[in-house]
């Protein structure tokens, strides 16, 4: 899904900001269907390729800053970006993929054999701390909040690249669009390297693109 930016403000054309939100490459725990979270795990070579080839795509768009979680997945996808645009990675803790506590290191099916109960509840929209750990409301305090700061840093047409985790990227949306947090899983997840993007309306931000980056595939990962 792509929408025209451009808008006119104060009597000139004008894009507005933008925010790119991009997923990281593909891990083994991705494949596995192993849940991450805080987990800190590396790209396979599928995923550092896949972040190449995204890299190449989003250079295009002329980022002016990089953010990303400190979590290597997350870091090393920005990194292929920087390379390419000679921007700086600013790592933050603080969008980092959702801590779920004893479900770190489960399968999808442990989880659901385990915890089928819980599972269930979190896919109905009711606050869940999924294995004893964050509520979903609680990481887009903690992302979207840092978000919003690096774009306050931006100039009037600027694009901010946030790369991080499926989860952490579906609630900053859901925060900054103004959703009702029940509503936030009518987002779908993000595959592997692809990336949503938001723009700076009038009334606020506006989902713009959603799941960008390649021809639909299977989402692999905590948010799927």
């Amino acid at each position: 899904m792509a929408v025209s930016t451009t808008g006119e403000v104060g009597g000139s054309l004008t894009r507005g900001r933008r925010i790119i939100l991009w997923r990281h490459g593909q891990t083994l725990w991705n494949v596995e269907r192993r849940f991450q979270g805080t987990t800190d795990v590396e790209l396979t070579e599928t995923g550092r390729a896949q972040a190449r080839r995204a890299a190449r795509l989003l250079a295009g768009l002329r980022p002016d800053a990089i953010i990303a979680s400190d979590l290597r997945r997350a870091a090393d996808t920005a990194a292929e970006l920087a390379a390419l645009t000679g921007l700086e990675v600013t790592l933050e803790e603080a969008l980092r993929e959702t801590y779920a506590g004893v479900w770190q290191g489960l399968t999808h099916d442990e989880i659901i054999a385990r915890y089928g109960d819980e599972y269930a509840a979190w896919k109905r929209g009711e606050p869940v701390r999924r294995g004893g750990g964050e509520l979903e409301t609680e990481v887009a305090d903690r992302a979207a909040p840092v978000v919003l700061r690096h774009v306050e840093k931006l100039p009037e047409d600027g694009t901010l690249v946030v790369a991080s985790h499926g989860g952490t990227i579906r609630t900053t949306i859901g925060r900054l669009l103004g959703l009702a947090p029940h509503d936030w899983e009518s987002l779908g997840g993000l595959t592997n390297c692809c990336w949503s993007v938001l723009g700076q309306g009038a009334r606020g931000w506006r989902l713009l693109e959603h799941n960008a980056g390649t021809l639909p595939e299977p989402v692999l990962g905590d948010d799927d």
